[in-house]
């Protein structure tokens, strides 16, 4: 998950009113999972809808946090949320269900706070809780590295520098038998390598690992 913040509060800490969401899904048994998440972080105000057709009316009318599946059936969630952001909404998350590297770029590019793979019930709850985080109060903010600054912000390990090449081979795309014959290592000392990459960020995704560390600058 690509969230990170200083002081992470809760929803209802945050406002002093009910804090609004727009849940865009296109199955409906994972659109009910997700604000019924919402809505155990304090969201009491949560819309849905199965499409960007559906959704696109309601973008005029800002609400505290988008939450969009990014392959939907008749176009991106990534355009959606970018389209949001444009029309003031001040928080944007993405699902998807494939560990997709390429959308992770994309999505963070397109100012996206969070983004979250929902492979398994615990990733989407973790993702949720991290991307309701970034609707935390006035303190709160996003971290970013300045270059040659040392250590790694939120609270993360400092990664070797073979950790981090192996981390921007990752974001190239690479596979672990790829990334491997890159560097000289064998497929099994490059699972070694992210395993631990893993424990430092927090996430054991590549995806998530690859949000993480652009978020904070640990790649470009």
């Amino acid at each position: 998950m690509s969230v990170l913040l200083e002081h992470p509060t809760s929803l209802v800490a945050y406002r002093p009113n009910k804090p609004t969401a727009m849940v865009v899904m296109a199955d409906p048994r994972v659109r009910s999972t997700v604000t019924r998440h919402l809505w155990a972080l304090g969201v009491r105000d949560v819309i849905e809808a199965s499409s960007v057709a559906e959704a696109r009316p309601r973008v005029a009318n800002p609400r505290d946090i988008c939450v969009a599946e990014v392959h939907l059936p008749d176009g991106s969630g990534l355009t959606l949320l970018s389209e949001t952001r444009a029309a003031g909404w001040p928080n944007g998350l993405a699902l998807s269900a494939a560990d997709d590297i390429g959308a992770v770029r994309n999505a963070l590019a397109g100012g996206v706070k969070g983004y979250v793979v929902t492979g398994t019930r615990n990733n989407l709850a973790m993702g949720l809780r991290s991307g309701a985080a970034a609707m935390a109060g006035p303190g709160a903010r996003m971290h970013r590295r300045p270059p040659g600054a040392p250590g790694h912000p939120g609270g993360h390990r400092e990664l070797s520098g073979r950790e981090v090449e192996v981390l921007r081979l990752v974001a190239e795309g690479q596979s672990n038998k790829a990334i491997g014959v890159s560097m000289g290592l064998s497929a099994l000392t490059v699972k070694s390598h992210l395993a631990r990459i893993a424990r430092k960020l927090g996430t054991g995704d590549r995806a998530g690992m690859v949000a993480v560390a652009l978020r904070t600058g640990i790649i470009h």
